[in-house]
């Protein structure tokens, strides 16, 4: 049984077997305390060694922090405060020793920077095992949201020859030898690489997702997606994880609607079935985070139009870093003080300039405007970004040669709008932000379990 399930039972002497590894030890005149973590929960199993234990003075000394064991004893009630029962050792096996001289994590608090250097070994601390498990149950959620409710979970493609964003920032694929690329007076001749055309790994399973809506109706990726922007911030990642659910039949109001209520049902979940990890977070990470989640879980977000958060945030006076004017993309600076100061809860924003959105979203009549929307939440920003699709063929071919795109890499998204095409939309959830956005964790690197940014490539 795991720590999790053996700290339920009331403790009236049972013979149990108890595995994991050494938190802490603590030691009294005739005994030593023991506390052993197996990732289950937070919480620690203690171990009451007395020192009239057979073979303590083999055996306690190589109980130090690190040290993986094996402990078969009696469950009883807990003498001591902080636990509720403790383990009666009969047995203890070591099963592996870690040198305290060398072992990095000792019982002093090291710092976020400093763990991401050993993050073979950060997840056996109290904050990377709780985001771990945070991190686990959110997947859950996701996978359980979607399954209630009929999508079809599709698996698109990481290597992918279109550019979804149409930024440009992606990480090439190729079967070239670095040292001999075969150059012509055109370029680079990716006509004999291995796919025959230029590749790269994809930023967004959006444009493949909305082959499956136009035929499924309702369907969702959840994968890696990748971009090679050289931000080394807190707010970036080069490899993250990305939700997209795309919906046939489905105009930008009910994608709305449909994000509000994935949102709500992710934060419900963990509220409901984290609760120990995530008044760990509400006491040591960000003061507040449980009582701040459920009050979101509880209101309506806020909905506005691009033009009337323009508005408001000049009429507020503030000075920004970025000064506001329509036609601007929102700064996160902007996003925060719309969510924290004016509306004080998460907000949804819609109807952005065409100018700064992807060839993909549907125009508005107005000829200014596409029907995108943001999800805005306090703290972070933006944590989804999404729109109604352009279905007129003529509209959309139009838009990818106003932006300079090579519409032979879009033909077939293009061709879907010749058969059949109906009013969809869809959205995109970036994973880490919103387990940042639950936890409270500040940067975006450790809320995932091997961070790959500018210069990081070490696990």
């Amino acid at each position: 049984m795991r720590i999790k399930e053996l700290l339920a039972l009331e403790g009236k002497g049972q013979h149990i077997t108890v595995e994991g590894w050494v938190r802490t030890k603590r030691d009294s005149r005739d005994v030593s305390f023991v506390a052993l973590n197996d990732g289950s929960c937070i919480d620690n199993m203690q171990v009451v060694l007395p020192k009239s234990f057979p073979l303590f003075d083999d055996i306690e000394p190589r109980l130090s922090n690190g040290a993986s064991v094996t402990v078969r004893g009696r469950l009883v009630k807990s003498q001591g405060t902080g636990q509720s029962v403790e383990v009666l050792p009969d047995e203890i096996t070591v099963q592996g020793e870690a040198n305290p001289a060398e072992y990095p994590l000792q019982k002093k608090r090291h710092s976020f920077e400093f763990l991401r250097e050993i993050a073979h070994l950060r997840p056996r601390t109290n904050t990377f095992g709780a985001v771990a498990r945070i991190r686990s149950a959110m997947s859950y959620a996701i996978h359980s949201y979607f399954n209630e409710r009929g999508f079809v979970y599709v698996h698109t493609p990481v290597i992918t020859g279109s550019d979804c964003e149409g930024a440009g920032e992606m990480f090439r694929v190729t079967t070239f030898p670095l040292d001999k690329i075969p150059v012509t007076k055109d370029g680079v001749d990716f006509s004999r690489d291995f796919f025959g055309k230029e590749a790269s790994l994809t930023v967004s399973g959006q444009l493949e997702a909305e082959i499956y809506a136009l035929a499924l109706k309702n369907v969702y990726t959840f994968g890696p997606t990748f971009r090679a922007e050289n931000s080394n911030t807190s707010r970036h990642l080069a490899e993250f994880w990305m939700v997209e659910p795309e919906m046939a039949f489905c105009d930008i109001s009910l994608n709305m609607d449909t994000a509000e209520e994935f949102i709500k049902y992710i934060l419900k979940y963990v509220l409901t079935n984290c609760r120990l990890d995530m008044e760990f977070f509400s006491t040591m990470i960000e003061k507040g985070v449980v009582e701040n989640l459920e009050h979101i879980t509880e209101s309506s977000f806020e909905r506005i139009t691009y033009t009337e958060a323009v508005n408001e945030l000049k009429k507020s006076g503030k000075n920004f870093d970025y000064p506001v004017e329509w036609g601007m993309d929102l700064q996160s600076e902007h996003e925060k003080f719309i969510t924290q100061e004016i509306f004080r809860k998460p907000v949804i924003v819609t109807d952005y300039p065409r100018d700064i959105k992807a060839f993909y979203m549907k125009q508005n009549d107005d000829g200014r405007t596409v029907r995108a929307m943001d999800v805005l939440v306090p703290r972070l920003g933006e944590i989804i970004g999404g729109s109604e699709r352009e279905n007129d063929h003529g509209r959309l071919l139009s838009r990818i040669r106003e932006m300079g795109l090579d519409e032979k890499n879009y033909w077939w998204y293009l061709e879907l709008r010749k058969y059949g095409s109906v009013p969809h939309s869809g959205f995109g959830l970036g994973f880490e932000r919103l387990i940042q956005f639950v936890t409270g964790m500040q940067n975006i690197r450790d809320v995932i379990p091997f961070p790959r940014c500018v210069g990081t490539l070490d696990f």
